[in-house]
């Protein structure tokens, strides 16, 4: 019985805390469009890049990119060549 005693107003507590949180949300547009991210995502970016000038542009060759390790460690070519 004493726990109960405990036990109810820490529930009393939290759900007035949830309420507030759910509250807060909805005043601050959380709940407004459900849908628009779930589609954005499967929107085609049409926007082609920049140019970027002649001497800047990146070096495509194989050697120039460094391959890395899941733990962002270079990874060596040990093939004998």
């Amino acid at each position: 019985m004493e726990t109960l005693y405990l036990l109810i107003p820490i529930s009393v507590v939290l759900v007035f805390l949830i309420g507030i949180a759910f509250w807060w949300s909805l005043r601050n547009g959380q709940f407004d469009d459900l849908e628009g991210p779930a589609y954005r995502i499967l929107m085609d970016d049409d926007r082609s890049r920049p140019v970027s000038p002649a001497g800047d542009a990146p070096d495509k060759s194989p050697d120039a990119k460094a391959e890395h390790a899941g733990d962002g460690s270079p990874v060596t070519n040990r093939s004998g060549s």
